[in-house]
Parts: structure tokens; sequence; C-alpha cells
């Protein structure tokens, strides 16, 4: 085997070529907002595919953050060091306005943006570093709790700092869950905090705290009242990385995680030792407050997820076409055409269903969505969450074998996709906390009642057709499914939950692909067919074969 003689990539913008992308945006925003998105996402899609990028690597290969405990004369710092790369890939990024713009008006147009556009932009900047992607996530959760739970003096104190875009010093934010004999198990926390004046002090450890050091203000959840067990004695606090004297707030990083991917952020076990922390929110409801700001970071998890699966896709095809095997191009054989032509599909459907997903999302955080869509909005971002992360780490594998050797060599950028997709399926909740989601969603709001209807009123607009008439078969299958799961004793519930979320998830891709389909046409027809046929496995043995077939009208 050979690679045919290097040529300058085309892909030197990740949002140019990106079609679906575009359609999605012409679909929710208008006028001068659209005008304006594009415009910035030109823009940031060809730093991403090119700056950002090269940082990235740098970052990964020789330039991971580093703890600085002690300064010279042994004063205890706790400092991390970033290299100028990061920090120039920080400044740009947050002045884009991935994180102010939800919460401030865009001078240009005087009014704020969305999480459409803030999301549009973290898919941009996934596909070339998911790892500065969290402290993104990060910043964001943070904005959105003290935005909506703050009073006004806490909110004047920080929120402008962590909506910074330039204009004041910036505030990463972080949230801060973790604990050693927790994890997942957050009302097994322990850190307590102490009344102090007007404000608590914070006393314990936080043992993965990601943005350590890096954070301006972090959110930490702890417990005031120590006679008060589990989730519901937390209370949520604001709490400064530093004095106003610049001096540490009462805090300590003990060491850095030494992890598999994603090395761009500092993760880290923290140490507070009287803090001063400054309650957001009713005390009751910090655990609430915080499962809020979790539904936002599982929707940040996903749109990194996808991020790395165009990523994937794209290093893929490119190399495809540039290798040669036995006299011939790789994209000219049955099989590489039909791995590609699947990939393609999945992501399309994938990434058309994510931002379908956050039009429900956005009502939601606006405070004008019914109790109903609310529980319909976590159930999507559930199942969601699961499925992207699992296809990140699956369209990675597949980025590597289409390489052959070559995708096992840090020279390529695929090993660092694999190693920054599997943290995906961990981070905001594994796959069984997600299945658990779903059980609880399922037992106690009848959730499958609004996910069945959902679906059945979304078929309903469609017009008659043979995709349609598959997506309904699936339907009924899986509307009997949902039902009897809803009658299963707990323990098969969770047995049968993560299995059950996959194929709602399916379902879910399936209908947008079929809308698609029905609105669109020509290419976005075609995706349609290829990802029923391959999702529900309708080919038989022998039939036709429309990822070869359809090959050159569902490239680019």
């Amino acid at each position: 085997m050979k690679v045919l003689q290097e040529k300058q990539s085309d892909r030197t913008n990740f949002f140019k070529n990106d079609e679906t992308l575009h359609r999605i945006l012409k679909e929710r925003l208008s006028g001068t907002f659209l005008d304006f998105a594009e415009k910035q996402l030109e823009e940031f899609g060809e730093r991403c595919a090119n700056e950002i990028d090269e940082r990235a690597k740098h970052t990964d290969r020789s330039g991971q953050p580093r703890l600085d405990r002690y300064d010279k004369f042994g004063e205890e710092v706790s400092e991390v060091w970033v290299n100028e790369g990061y920090k120039q890939t920080v400044e740009e990024t947050y002045r884009s306005g991935i994180v102010g713009y939800v919460h401030k008006p865009i001078p240009a147009l005087g009014h704020k943006g969305s999480y459409t556009y803030s999301y549009a932009q973290g898919y941009l900047l996934s596909q070339a570093e998911p790892g500065f992607y969290c402290p993104v996530t990060l910043t964001m959760a943070t904005a959105y709790l003290l935005d909506h739970y703050a009073d006004d003096e806490l909110k004047n104190r920080f929120l402008p700092h962590v909506c910074s875009t330039g204009e004041t010093p910036l505030y990463e934010g972080a949230t801060f869950l973790t604990e050693r004999q927790g994890g997942s198990d957050v009302g097994a926390n322990v850190v307590k905090a102490v009344k102090d004046g007007d404000h608590y002090r914070l006393y314990g450890e936080k043992y993965f705290a990601s943005n350590a050091g890096m954070c301006g203000v972090a959110m930490v959840l702890a417990r005031i009242d120590e006679e008060k067990k589990g989730s519901r004695g937390l209370t949520l606090f604001a709490v400064p990385w530093r004095k106003e004297d610049g001096q540490l707030n009462g805090l300590r990083i003990r060491r850095l995680k030494d992890k598999l991917g994603v090395r761009a952020v500092p993760s880290a076990e923290v140490e507070f030792d009287g803090a001063a922390a400054y309650v957001v929110g009713e005390k009751s409801r910090g655990f609430y407050y915080m499962m809020e700001a979790l539904n936002l970071s599982r929707v940040c998890n996903a749109v990194a997820s996808i991020g790395i699966m165009r990523r994937a896709l794209a290093e893929s095809e490119e190399y495809a076409e540039r290798r040669e095997a036995f006299g011939k191009r790789l994209t000219t054989y049955p099989m590489v055409q039909d791995t590609l032509g699947k990939l393609k599909a999945k992501l399309h459907a994938e990434t058309a269903t994510l931002f379908d997903s956050i039009q429900l999302f956005e009502k939601v955080t606006s405070g004008t969505a019914t109790a109903e869509e609310e529980i319909l909005n976590r159930l999507f971002i559930a199942v969601l969450k699961k499925e992207t992360a699992e296809q990140a780490i699956h369209f990675s594998h597949e980025a590597i074998e289409m390489h052959g050797g070559n995708g096992y060599i840090e020279d390529f950028v695929t090993p660092r996709l694999l190693r920054d997709a599997q943290v995906l399926t961990v981070w905001e909740g594994t796959a069984n906390i997600l299945g658990l989601e779903l059980v609880r969603l399922v037992n106690k709001y009848e959730a499958h009642y609004l996910f069945i209807s959902e679906m059945e009123h979304r078929l309903g607009q469609i017009a008659d057709s043979a995709l349609k008439a598959a997506a309904v078969k699936q339907m009924t299958i899986l509307r009997d499914e949902l039902l009897a799961f809803a009658d299963f004793e707990e323990a098969l519930q969770t047995f049968e939950a993560k299995q059950l979320a996959e194929k709602m998830a399916l379902m879910y891709e399936s209908i947008v692909a079929v809308e698609w389909a029905g609105k669109y046409g020509g290419k976005f027809e075609k995706l349609a067919e290829i990802y029923l046929e391959t999702t529900w496995k309708l080919r038989p043995s022998g039939g036709q074969m429309k990822t070869v077939e359809y090959y050159e009208d569902i490239k680019g």
C-alpha cells in the first residue's frame, strides 16, 4: 500500500462544508442574527481547523497543565501552569461569546445570542480541542447557576467576569461535585460548610475537580447541617478561587490527575480549609440547582461527542481519498464506501437530532416550558448523551481502522480522538446512571407516554413514504416495549434500561432523519435511507448496496 502524493487539504475550515449545520442554523436563526452567526462561525471554524488544532496537538503531546504547589520561598501557591498556546485559545474562544452571549447582548445585534449558537461554536471547537471544551462547559454551567439563582450581590460580583468577552477580566468557572466516597452518589458527599458572619467556610475535599487552578469561581456543593443526610442536605455555594488580594481562598490542590485523554483540562484533588463560600439560591435546593446545570453539561458532552465524530469521519474520508491499495484508491472499494456511508448517515442524523432537542432545552432554560416539556427535555438529554458518547468512541475506532497502522501513530490525530472520546461516556453520568435516569423518569413522571406521544405526533406530520412506513413500524415495536418496561419490577427495569435508552435515541434520530428527507430531499433522503436500513437492520443479505450506489451523492 502507498499514500498518494500529499496535497493541500480542503478541510481548512470546520464550518464551511458542513451542510447539516448550515441548514440547522437557517432553521433556528433568522435575519441579522443568522448573518452574524454564519460570519462568526466561518471565522471560528477556520481558526479551529488551523491554529487551535495545532495548539491542541502541542498541549496533548508536550504542553500539558502542570501543578506548581510552592513558590521559591516555600509558600504554598497551588498554581496551575498552562502553555502559552492554550492561554491564547482560552482568550480567543471566550472573546467569541461562546459563554457570554447566552447571557448578555451581542453588541453588533443589541440582543442576546442563544444556546443553539453557543453549541454550534462548541461543535466546531470540539473538532479541534474537546479537552478545552470541558472548561467552557463548566463556565457555561457556572454562568447558568449564577444567572438563574444567585442574589443580585453575588450576580453583580461574579457574572460579568464569568461572561466576559474581553471587556473585564475573565473568571472561568467550575462545578465541583465529586468526592472520594461519593462519585455518582452525590448524596454521600461530606464537605461541610460552617457559618462565618454573612458567609460560610468550607472544609473537606473534592476528588475530581476539573478546571482547578484556572477557574476564577467554582460552584461547590457542601453540607451546612451534617444531620441532614442525602442530597437534600446539600447547599450550593459560589467559591472564589482567590481572595481580593490575590492570595488563595483557603484551598489547595493536592495533585493533578494523570488522565488518559482530554489532557488540556487540569483535573485535580482540591482541599478546602476554611475557603470563603457564598450561598447560591435556597439552602435546601443546592442539589436540584446542580442537577439543572448537569443537564446543561450533558448537552455540552453530546456536542463534544458529535464534534469528535465529525473530525473522525473527515480524517477517514481524506485519508481514504489519498491512500492507494492494490492499484486503486481506498474510496473505490465497496467495503470502504460502505463504512464511510454509514458513518456519514449516522453523523447527520445524530447532529440534526441533537440540535432538534436543543430547541426544547432552550425553552426549558428560558422558563417557558410546560411541566411535561421539562420531563421530555430530561429524557431527550439522557438518551442522546448516552448514544452520542458511545458513537464518539465508535467513530474514533473506525477512523483508526481506516488509517491502518498510521491510525495508531501519534503523528496523526486519530489516537487523540479516541483518548478524548473515551471520557465522554463517563463525564456527566455513565450509561448506568443515564439508565437509572430513564427508570426514574418513567416511574415517577410516566415519561414513556410523553415520548410515545411526541414521536407518534411527529410521525403523523410526515407525508406518506416508504421511509415513513419503516419508521412507523419500528415505533410500533418500541411503543410496546416501553409500555411493557413501565410494568416491570424495578430490578428488571434497571437491567433493561440501557438497551431501551439506546432504542429511544435511535427512534428519535430516525424520525428526524425522515423529516429531513421530506424537507430537503436529495442527499438527505439518501442519508435517511442508509440510516434506517443500517439502524434497524432492514437490508437482506445480497440486497441493494445503497452506501455504494449513493456514495458520490452523499460525500462532503
